[in-house]
């Protein structure tokens, strides 16, 4: 594998970050995970203006577009897979051990994986842990995951593929990397991103091409919702089973399954929406 590394590629098994990189010593970092198909990138330009709004929010210089576009660009052709997950990294780069940042600048990296697709349908689970709807990283992208980490293995155990957060108030907030949409009288609704969650790209594009409704929910919606889904970079929009012990018999039910059919109709007009 070939990935980008100060400012150019290099073999995976020989590109080395310093164990005194602020992104490793105290996560102070962003990042986008972005889909690739057949050599193709999907919503990049999204994808690198919230990169660029996640740095303005941490404090880092704002990232070299063209850098980024040159890094993308070359990864994914050294880097031929049908499906991946294009990984931009970027950190407060060489830094004392604490939490003052260094003067060496950032460090960028960009990695490929291949990826493979997702079911339709899903299990998720609702943890007890919250979401802080007023925090300083609220609604910013960054490398601080360890939270999801956690969150993540609990459903992992469970037989979920994701765990679904409340936010301090109690309302239904997001999930550790996924945005969520419940159906409520057959219409679509998502949690605002006042709530705390991400400004997800697949989100933003399934609530506009579906008119999806930004309302604040409480997470019990979670139980009595004719319908639940979830979008995100790498699963677009999922169809949702089972929440945690009720099962929603028939998904993708059928305003999902619009849903569905209109990302993935819309996406393949436009990559780059």
């Amino acid at each position: 594998m070939k990935i980008w590394l100060d400012g150019g590629l290099q073999d995976s098994e020989s590109a080395r970050v310093s164990v005194f990189d602020h992104g490793l010593t105290v996560g102070d970092g962003i990042f986008e995970t972005v889909k690739t198909t057949d050599g193709r990138t999907f919503a990049l330009t999204r994808h690198l203006d919230r990169l660029a709004r996640s740095a303005s929010g941490l404090g880092l210089p704002e990232p070299d577009r063209d850098e980024l576009l040159r890094a993308c660009a070359a990864v994914v052709d050294a880097n031929p897979v049908p499906l991946g997950r294009l990984r931009i990294t970027y950190t407060g780069g060489h830094g004392p051990l604490g939490s003052d940042r260094g003067e060496q600048g950032p460090t960028l990296v960009v990695a490929l994986a291949e990826s493979g697709p997702r079911p339709d349908s899903t299990a998720v689970i609702t943890v007890p842990w919250t979401r802080n709807e007023r925090g300083a990283l609220t609604g910013l992208k960054t490398t601080s995951y360890a939270e999801n980490v956690v969150a993540l293995a609990r459903a992992r155990e469970q037989g979920a593929s994701e765990a679904l957060f409340a936010n301090t108030v109690g309302q239904l907030c997001e999930g550790t990397g996924s945005n969520v949409f419940v159906v409520l009288d057959g219409e679509i609704h998502t949690p605002p991103v006042a709530s705390g969650c991400l400004a997800g790209i697949t989100r933003a594009l399934t609530a506009e091409w579906t008119g999806a409704k930004e309302t604040d929910l409480p997470l019990d919606v979670l139980e009595r919702a004719e319908e639940v889904f979830l979008t995100s970079s790498l699963r677009d929009v999922q169809a949702v089973h089972r929440v945690d012990g009720r099962e929603l018999p028939g998904a993708a039910g059928p305003v999902t399954a619009k849903a569905m059919r209109i990302f993935t109709e819309r996406a393949a007009n436009d990559l780059d929406p």
